[in-house]
């Protein structure tokens, strides 16, 4: 997934969504996605996507891997790790392989945690 240096020097990512842009509609994508701006609507992505801590999304959310650190309110599907940093704020439900939740995170929803095998059937 994303390093501290991944995310400052952006080689990673295929989609930038900069803190000063919004986004809305569908969007469905094979590469990492960094968002750091709004975005409403749905996000998919075969990749690994990268919410900043002022990100705000009003979406469902899929991708390989994640790390969220801003606002969420939408259903979250990540087939492998889903790491939550302690500034996020997510309201609705999650399914992931693993999870790791930092202290301070706020989630209000459902999470069922569940095999790479089984999230990808």
């Amino acid at each position: 997934m994303f390093n501290k240096e991944d995310r400052n020097n952006n080689k990673e990512a295929e989609t930038i969504i900069g803190p000063s842009v919004k986004v809305s509609g569908e969007f469905n994508g094979n590469g990492n996605i960094i968002v750091e701006g709004i975005f409403d609507g749905n996000l998919k992505t075969s990749g690994n996507l990268y919410v900043g801590d002022k990100a705000k999304i009003k979406a469902n959310i899929e991708a390989k891997e994640a790390r969220i650190g801003g606002e969420i309110t939408g259903n979250i599907k990540v087939d492998g790790h889903l790491e939550i940093s302690s500034s996020a704020k997510i309201l609705g439900d999650i399914i992931c392989s693993n999870i790791s939740i930092a202290k301070g995170a706020i989630l209000n929803g459902n999470c069922s945690m569940k095999h790479i095998e089984a999230v990808a059937k």
